[in-house]
């Protein structure tokens, strides 16, 4: 009888022992899986983030370069008797248009690159008779994400001559504003797919001015 409960008491240590281990065993494959889990739903939730990062770039740039040609198309004489294009850099363009304004008002609009970013300074004439003050000039981020620097040309300008075609020179700089028939944009933009990643994609936004135009097309 001693022996049957020695060997009793034996079996339950055994037992107990063994559901000890498994209880570790299990909580350790729960918690790596936990983990897995966890990393997974982290990059899932990243990558989506920077895939709509990547798309709010494009569907912004898409937004510029439709507002850009717009106001191009309908600079005209500012309300101080301004030329429609009051300056023609490769990295800033100054010009007055009457898009988007009310009748007979024309915007002073200024595009330039400020590090990796495109700004617009919009200025409204005042006064009697009209005037544009430049300490009046609202400025805004309009493009984030460039390759674009500010040395970098993003702006380029043709004659009346001008036919579309990719392989025909720019003015050269210094431009003289009288000459220019034909404007366009040239962005470089980061896709940001990823935090590391340096795909990009290249908007190209132009039009010739209307009242400036002689045998160019709409």
């Amino acid at each position: 009888m001693m022996h049957i409960l020695y060997t009793k008491r034996n079996t339950k240590k055994y037992q107990s022992a063994f559901t000890l281990i498994e209880t570790l065993l299990v909580i350790a494959v729960f918690t790596i899986l936990a983990f897995g889990v966890n990393t997974l739903v982290s990059y899932m939730f990243m990558n989506s983030i920077n895939r709509t990062n990547s798309l709010g770039n494009i569907d912004t740039a898409g937004i510029v370069a439709t507002n850009f040609i717009n106001e191009i198309r309908d600079a005209s004489v500012g309300n101080d008797g301004g030329y429609p294009l009051n300056q023609a850099s490769t990295t800033q363009i100054i010009f007055y248009t009457n898009y988007g304004q009310s009748a007979g008002i024309l915007a002073k609009i200024r595009y330039f690159i400020s590090g990796t970013t495109l700004k617009k300074g919009v200025t409204i004439p005042t006064g009697t008779p009209l005037a544009y003050n430049s300490a009046q000039e609202k400025i805004s981020t309009v493009q984030n994400g460039l390759v674009s620097t500010s040395t970098t040309a993003i702006f380029y300008y043709y004659d009346g001559n001008y036919s579309g075609s990719t392989s025909t020179p720019p003015l050269t700089q210094p431009v003289n504003v009288t000459q220019v028939k034909y404007i366009l944009m040239t962005l470089t933009i980061l896709k940001k797919d990823t935090n590391l990643s340096t795909s990009t994609f290249i908007v190209n936004a132009g039009a010739s001015v209307r009242s400036l135009k002689t045998n160019l097309g709409n």
